[in-house]
C-alpha cells in the first residue's frame, strides 16, 4: 500500500488542522506496516508447509529406497528395521498432511482474506486525497476573488466558487472523518480476527509433534536393537568402516 499526494498549489487558509492531518498520517502508517507485515506472514507460512510437505515427502522416499536394497532381500533384520521405518515414514507423511491442511484452512486461507481487504482501503484514502485537493483548488479559487476588488463580476464569481466549494468541503469532510473513525478500528481488530488462527496453528503442531513422538518412539522400541547408546553405535560403525579400509580393493596406492 503507498500513498503519494498530489503537489498543486496550496490556499492561504489551512483546509485540514494539523491535529487531523497528524492523525491520519500516523493511523494510517500502522495500517502500511499492517499490511506488510500481513503479506509477509501470508509468504512465511506458505514456504513453511510446503517445506514440510517437501521433507516429510523425501523421507518417504528414503525409507522406500532403503526398503529396496538388496541387503533386505539377504538380511531379515534388517527388512524388519526397513520396513518398520518405512511404516514409520509413512504415518508422518501423513500426519504431516493433516497439520498442513489444517494450517491452510484457519492460518493462512484467512491471512490471503485479510490482505483483500487492503486495497479497498488504499482505494478509501486515494479517494479522500483527490477531494482534499479539489477542496484545496477551490478553496484557492474564492480567496482569489476574495483579494479582488469588490465589483459586480467579483461578487458573482466569488459567490460561484463558494457554491462550487461547499458540497467539495462537505465530501471531504465526510471522507476525512470516516477514515479518522474507521482506521483506529480496522487496526485494533486484527487481534480478535487473527487469534483465533494463531491458536489453531499451536494446536495444530501440538497435535503433530505428539504424534511424531509416539510414531518415533515405537520406532526406537522396533528396531533398538541391544539397546546400544548412540555413542556405541557410533565405535561399532567406525569399526566396521576401518575394515572396509583394511581391504585390498580400497587400500591406498
Amino acid at each position: 500500500m503507498s500513498w503519494i499526494p498530489f503537489k498543486i498549489g496550496q490556499p492561504k487558509k489551512q483546509v485540514v488542522s494539523k491535529t487531523d492531518e497528524r492523525d491520519f498520517e500516523r493511523e494510517y502508517e500502522k495500517l502500511q506496516k499492517l499490511e506488510d507485515q500481513t503479506k509477509k506472514l501470508h509468504k512465511d507460512m506458505k514456504k513453511s508447509t510446503e517445506a514440510d510437505l517437501a521433507m516429510s515427502k523425501a523421507a518417504v522416499k528414503i525409507s522406500a529406497d532403503l526398503l529396496s536394497n538388496p541387503l533386505c532381500e539377504q538380511d531379515q533384520a534388517f527388512l524388519e528395521s526397513m520396513t518398520a521405518l518405512d511404516t514409520a515414514m509413512k504415518r508422518m507423511d501423513s500426519f504431516n498432511l493433516e497439520k498442513v491442511n489444517q494450517i491452510q484452512k484457519t492460518v493462512i486461507d484467512p491471512l490471503k482474506k485479510y490482505s483483500g481487504i487492503f486495497p479497498s482501503l488504499n482505494m478509501a484514502v486515494k479517494r479522500r486525497e483527490q477531494a482534499l485537493q479539489d477542496y484545496k483548488r477551490l478553496q484557492a479559487k474564492v480567496e482569489k476573488y476574495e483579494d479582488k476588488e469588490k465589483t459586480g463580476p467579483v461578487m458573482v464569481k466569488l459567490h460561484q466558487a463558494r457554491e462550487e466549494l461547499r458540497p467539495v468541503r462537505e465530501d471531504f469532510e465526510a471522507k476525512n472523518k470516516q477514515l479518522l473513525d474507521e482506521m483506529p478500528k480496522f487496526y485494533h481488530s486484527r487481534i480478535d480476527y487473527f487469534q483465533p488462527s494463531f491458536e489453531a496453528l499451536i494446536r495444530a503442531q501440538v497435535v503433530y509433534f505428539t504424534e511424531m513422538y509416539n510414531i518415533f518412539s515405537d520406532l526406537t522400541e522396533q528396531i533398538d536393537q541391544a539397546g546400544l547408546t548412540d555413542e556405541q553405535r557410533e565405535k561399532e560403525t567406525e569399526a566396521k568402516l576401518n575394515e572396509l579400509r583394511a581391504l585390498s580393493i580400497v587400500a591406498d596406492d
